[in-house]
């Protein structure tokens, strides 16, 4: 199954890092957030991966087109166009990778929309560049193909900071309320979708993937939300990302599942 993975903002709350690097080159350890999200879909056999790029994207296509040099033991002769790898040291073998120039300034919609003529099948995943998570990937594919609807997103329960959901059981009414003070138990999105192919029909340049795609489909009944009661955290500031790097110096990582 194929996963589409937002690379493409500013990333402009992470500016002290987003400056010289694309969010989703951010480490966690010495590896970026995008790998990290990577492997988590890696670990469930999905490992086709379609990237729209933008700001800065040339330094995750430099990443990926390295990678092997980068990780493998590697004996070259100077003068010849090939390297002859002595000993692989990493385990994303069978990765593919399409990287694709989905211009600096895109919305979300208008990046999907441009990569459609990569999608193969009539379903497909996709996340954020900057979220990780122990979805159970499995469960939710099931919960999608059991609804018969265009969209499910994964609801997460964080902070107050995100605009909730209203829900009527696990049909999404509306995309974005305002949770009231003190209100601890609502979902809101965090990524982790699943589509329909037919989500192509909707898109337009003209407006976001959230605020417009995504109200509209909730108006129409067709936006459905995967409950995800475990771990997710979002690289939002330079606070989270030294909270992932934290927990990851002292093994404290429930995302890492593989």
């Amino acid at each position: 199954m194929q996963t589409i993975i937002f690379c493409g903002g500013f990333g402009t709350r992470l500016r002290e890092e987003t400056e010289y690097r694309p969010k989703p080159m951010v480490n966690i350890g010495d590896k970026p957030i995008l790998w990290h999200i990577m492997k988590i879909y890696a670990h469930y056999g999905m490992k086709d991966f379609i990237l729209p790029l933008g700001y800065k994207g040339e330094m995750i296509k430099d990443y990926f087109c390295n990678y092997e040099s980068r990780n493998n033991d590697i004996t070259i002769e100077l003068g010849k166009p090939t390297s002859t790898c002595l000993q692989s040291c990493h385990e994303e073998i069978g990765w593919k990778i399409s990287m694709i120039n989905t211009g600096n300034n895109t919305l979300k919609s208008g990046r999907l929309k441009r990569v459609e003529k990569y999608i193969k099948d009539d379903v497909f995943m996709m996340t954020y560049g900057d979220g990780v998570a122990n979805v159970d990937l499995d469960a939710l594919l099931k919960f999608h193909q059991s609804h018969n609807r265009m969209v499910t997103l994964t609801g997460i329960n964080p902070t107050a900071r995100f605009g909730k959901l209203k829900l009527e059981g696990d049909t999404i009414l509306s995309f974005r309320e305002k949770p009231e003070k003190g209100d601890n138990d609502h979902y809101v999105n965090g990524g982790f979708f699943v589509l329909n192919k037919e989500i192509f029909n909707y898109l337009s340049e003209d407006f976001d993937f959230e605020s417009g795609l995504l109200e509209d489909l909730a108006q129409q009944g067709e936006l459905m939300m995967y409950r995800h009661d475990g771990f997710w955290f979002c690289m939002d500031t330079i606070r989270d990302m030294d909270a992932l790097n934290e927990m990851w110096q002292k093994g404290d990582t429930p995302w890492k599942i593989w």
